[in-house]
């Protein structure tokens, strides 16, 4: 009897150690971390994860036990949060945030800026972070000692709370689009579905009322494979049918070294943007991005009415890739007549955008100020003169967008005009 009731109470001990273990060990953790970084503790105890048991070392492993081997905490890339979220992590991996990484390393220019800024994640890499890494080029960053730079899914669900409503609100996405070359954040914010938002935020506008939000348009339904039919660059194939726009295109396709300037041929970055899927390179993927956002804006207008206002989107794009193009032929002919030399890293004697500002790094010459201006046009103004169209914002259309395109052509055939007047004085 005595050896009966022995064995069950080591069992029931054996068993209480079992469940009391994981806590113990989250304990630990816990109890370090409160001194060391209590926001992230404070984030963690908010979290969904608390309260399904998903600990620290369900996500950080078990090697690290002391302040001397912090390196040896496993930073989880998105591998890990397909564990549980698979089919999140299958949208994401096909989306267009998955080659944010790619295609900044892509960029000729990235690998002449300072560092910090790229791989430092306080420039370009604090959002291209986006994107899931290999080995090597996690290792590479490791090598450098930028080692928290090595997950996507945290860029909208900030650690260590992982909300989902966070990822949902509008302002997740301010991080990133907002600023020089992409101000989507202002202009939806400070149009019409903006204000919507804001006024139901603060209980101006009932709850069933219609608000919608970056979300609602580019990740309907939660999706993670989000895409948009023109892209970033606002360039697409094949070409389109009226002679002008189609001429146009091609001189847009040139600068930014898809097309070689000389023969018309395309160039080995015809396959890195292939590689990222960075736009749409057939009518009939254009057409699915285009079809599936006249359905999202089916949801409050007409279709009809939906239609109508991106084809005036498409329009307006049309329009300043005139304005554009007339820009790059006039500044191209300053390099055909050596008035502005090529940089020894470019491939052609011709202006390339994907070298930006051109800061003077590495083999590079200080950009000219024409080319500044020219770039500006592209990277800024023309941005701002067809997003704008797409997210209902006159003002940006307008002020920020076309009229300074306009102001930007005057300025590229001014100074065009003034270093021939001036060129071997």
């Amino acid at each position: 009897m005595k050896k009966k009731l022995l064995n069950i109470f080591m069992g029931c001990a054996i068993g209480m150690f079992a469940l009391s273990a994981p806590a113990m060990a989250g304990d630990v953790c816990i109890d370090c971390h409160t001194k060391v970084s209590p926001g992230q503790v404070q984030d963690w105890k908010a979290s969904v994860h608390s309260e399904n048991d998903v600990t620290c070392s369900t996500c950080h492993g078990e090697k690290h036990t002391k302040a001397e081997d912090a390196n040896l905490a496993q930073l989880p890339a998105e591998s890990v949060c397909a564990e549980c979220h698979e089919e999140q992590f299958d949208g994401f991996s096909h989306g267009k945030h998955n080659f944010g990484w790619t295609s900044l390393n892509a960029m000729p220019v990235t690998h002449v800026e300072p560092d910090e800024l790229m791989e430092g994640g306080r420039g370009c890499g604090g959002c291209h972070n986006m994107g899931i890494k290999s080995e090597a080029q996690k290792k590479e960053q490791l090598d450098k000692g930028y080692r928290y730079q090595n997950n996507s899914c945290d860029e909208c669900h900030t650690r260590h709370s992982f909300s989902k409503k966070e990822a949902q609100q509008p302002r997740a996405c301010q991080q990133c689009h907002m600023g020089y070359d992409h101000p989507q954040w202002e202009m939806w914010s400070s149009s019409k579905h903006g204000e919507r938002w804001f006024a139901k935020q603060n209980g101006a506008l009932p709850e069933s009322a219609v608000a919608p939000t970056c979300q609602t348009c580019h990740m309907p339904e939660g999706s993670h494979n989000n895409h948009t039919a023109w892209g970033f660059l606002g360039v697409r194939l094949p070409l389109p049918e009226d002679p002008q726009w189609a001429a146009d295109r091609v001189v847009i396709l040139k600068a930014l070294g898809v097309l070689s300037p000389e023969t018309g041929e395309p160039t080995a970055r015809l396959d890195a943007v292939k590689a990222v899927d960075l736009c749409r390179l057939d009518q009939e993927s254009w057409q699915k991005e285009r079809d599936k956002m006249i359905k999202t804006c089916s949801q409050c207008h007409a279709a009809s009415y939906a239609k109508t206002q991106l084809d005036m989107g498409d329009s307006m794009l049309q329009k300043a890739d005139r304005l554009l193009a007339q820009s790059i032929e006039t500044v191209a002919a300053l390099y055909k007549d050596g008035i502005i030399k090529k940089p020894d890293a470019y491939s052609f004697a011709y202006p390339d955008f994907l070298f930006f500002m051109r800061t003077g790094g590495g083999d590079l010459k200080q950009a000219t100020y024409i080319e500044q201006v020219l770039f500006q046009m592209y990277m800024k103004h023309r941005m701002r003169t067809y997003q704008a169209q797409f997210h209902v914002n006159p003002d940006y259309a307008y002020w920020y967008g076309w009229a300074m395109m306009t102001k930007d052509l005057v300025e590229i055939e001014d100074l065009a005009h003034t270093m021939r007047a001036t060129h071997g004085k």
